[in-house]
């Protein structure tokens, strides 16, 4: 499926607000209801739209800890990388997990209740022997841009 401009806007508004009515993103992306309809139905069918989500305010419901850790493994081996990555998505506080290029390998986001569940959660890693050859941690102080959308209109000109 090949994705034009209106599209784009589509997936666009859909990001910021999964739960707009059919007729208000239509209004939005100059269509007419049922032809939005059915290109949102496509979009879904082809899987460009993957899910729809609400978006959390954590802060409300009480104090977390976000912590970024970078993560070196001892050997870089394909079944190194598997057995890391197998080990760490059963981690309930991993919310992300990058592997990147440069002095490090992972780029780990964690989002714990405190310090002390992140060491814990750490110090659990090391001694399952997933090959982690060093860590370090950021705490995350303040977090004063955190968007939930992709600028795909920019990303995707058509």
């Amino acid at each position: 499926m090949k994705l034009d401009r209106i599209d784009i806007k589509i997936l666009y508004e859909l990001q910021k607000n999964g739960r707009i009515t059919n007729v208000e993103l239509a209004e939005l992306v100059n269509l007419s209801p049922s032809p939005c309809l059915m290109r949102v139905k496509k979009l879904q069918l082809e899987g460009y739209i993957s899910g729809y989500s609400a978006q959390i305010n954590i802060a409300k419901l009480g104090q977390t800890l976000t912590v970024f850790t970078e993560v070196t493994l001892k050997n870089h081996r394909q079944i190194d990388f598997a057995r890391f990555l197998a080990a760490v998505e059963k981690v309930d506080s991993v919310v992300e997990c990058h592997l990147v290029s440069g002095g490090y390998d992972y780029l780990v986001k964690f989002v714990t209740a405190g310090i002390a569940e992140y060491q814990t959660t750490m110090e659990r890693l090391i001694d399952m022997e997933i090959g982690i050859d060093k860590y370090f941690s950021f705490v995350v102080l303040k977090s004063p841009i955190v968007k939930a959308h992709m600028p795909l209109t920019s990303l995707f000109p058509v």
